[in-house]
C-alpha cells in the first residue's frame, strides 16, 4: 500500500482525497475525502482573472488540507488544478500561494487531462459488471468546464468545453450583479443554446451516441441525484452508482429553474455553494442525455480525484 493524497481545484470547489492504493489489487481505500466551495472562478468569465478574495477562500481551504495530510502521514501528493485557473491571465499568483503552503506545484492540466483523470476515476469499478457496459460515456460537469469521455477499459476520445454551471450561471443568470431569482425563459434559452452549441463541437471527435453507459460525475450531477432519492443529507453511500432516470432528471431540472433561491437552499441535501448555480448544472446534464438518448444516467462519487490518486500510487 502506499498512502497518497490528492487534490482537485476546480472552478467552483477544491477537494481532497488521501487513501491508501494497492496497484496489485486495484484497491483505494479512503482515509479523508473531503470538499470545500471556494469559488475559485469568481468573474473569470468576465474579468480573465482570478478575484483577490476567490484566491483568498482556497488560499485557507489549501491550509486546513495542508494539515490533515500531514496528519494522515500520506508519502505523495499531487494538486491538480482545472478550468478557472486554465482561463486566469494571473494565474501564477495562485501557482505561488498553492506552493507556499502545500509545497507542491499546482499543475494547470488540460481539458483532455482532467477527462482522462475522471474516465479512471469512474469506471474503474464497473469494469465487468454485465448491467453496466461499456462503452462508457463519461461526463464532468464542472463549474467552469465541462468534460466528455468516451471509452471502454482505456479512453478512446475526450473533449473539454465551457459549459460549466458557474460559466453558464455568470453569462447568462447574472444582471448587475445578482443572480436571477429565478431566470427568466430568454436567459434558460439562451443557456440552452450554448449548452447545444458545444455538444456540436463535442460531437466533432467524441461519438457520444455510441455509448451504452452514461456515467454522471461531479456536484452538479451528485446533488440531482440526492434530490431524485428525497435524501434527508447528503450521504454518499446512497448517491454512489445510483441511477436516475431521464424524465426524472427533467422534472428536477425544471423545478430547479422556476425555484427561488429559498426554495432551492432548503432542499436539504444541498449544499449553500450550490444553490446558485445548480439550475445551469442539472440542465447541462438534461440537454447531455436528450443528446445521446441515454434513459439513465449512473451517478459515480470517484471521479478526478480517484484518477489522481491513482496516477500517482
Amino acid at each position: 500500500m502506499t498512502r497518497v493524497a490528492a487534490v482537485d481545484c476546480g472552478t467552483n470547489s477544491i477537494r481532497l482525497l488521501v487513501a491508501d492504493a494497492d496497484p496489485a489489487t486495484g484497491e483505494l481505500v479512503d482515509l479523508d475525502r473531503r470538499m470545500t466551495i471556494v469559488r475559485l472562478g469568481q468573474d473569470v468569465d468576465r474579468t480573465g482573472r482570478l478575484a483577490p478574495e476567490a484566491l483568498e477562500r482556497t488560499f485557507a481551504a489549501c491550509r486546513e488540507y495542508a494539515e490533515a495530510i500531514k496528519t494522515h502521514g500520506a508519502e505523495r501528493l499531487r494538486f491538480v488544478a482545472t478550468s478557472a485557473s486554465r482561463d486566469a491571465e494571473n494565474r501564477d499568483e495562485f501557482v505561488r500561494g498553492v506552493l507556499d503552503i502545500l509545497g507542491v506545484e499546482p499543475e494547470v492540466i488540460s481539458g483532455d487531462q482532467e477527462a482522462g483523470f475522471s474516465f479512471t476515476g469512474a469506471t474503474g469499478e464497473l469494469t465487468g459488471r454485465h448491467d453496466l457496459a461499456g462503452p462508457y460515456l463519461v461526463v464532468d460537469i464542472g463549474g467552469g468546464s465541462t468534460e466528455f469521455v468516451v471509452g471502454d477499459d482505456r479512453v478512446r476520445a475526450a473533449r473539454s468545453v465551457d459549459i460549466g454551471c458557474v460559466r453558464m450561471t455568470e453569462r447568462h443568470f447574472v444582471r448587475d450583479g445578482v443572480v436571477s431569482d429565478p431566470p427568466g425563459a430568454e436567459q434558460v434559452r439562451a443557456v440552452r443554446a450554448d449548452i447545444e452549441a458545444a455538444l456540436d463541437l463535442v460531437e466533432e471527435s467524441v461519438p457520444l451516441r455510441e455509448a451504452r453507459t452514461l456515467v454522471g460525475l461531479a456536484g452538479s450531477v451528485t446533488t440531482v441525484s440526492a434530490i431524485a432519492q428525497d435524501l434527508r443529507e447528503y450521504d454518499p453511500g446512497a448517491i454512489h452508482h445510483s441511477r436516475i432516470p431521464r424524465d426524472r432528471v427533467r422534472g428536477i431540472t425544471e423545478w430547479l429553474l422556476a425555484a427561488t433561491h429559498a426554495e432551492r437552499a432548503a432542499v436539504p441535501s444541498m449544499h449553500p455553494g450550490r444553490v446558485d448555480v445548480i439550475g445551469a448544472g442539472a440542465l447541462v446534464l438534461l440537454a447531455i442525455m436528450e443528446r445521446t438518448g441515454a434513459e439513465e444516467v449512473v451517478v459515480s462519487e470517484h471521479d478526478i480525484l480517484d484518477g489522481i490518486a491513482w496516477s500517482i500510487a
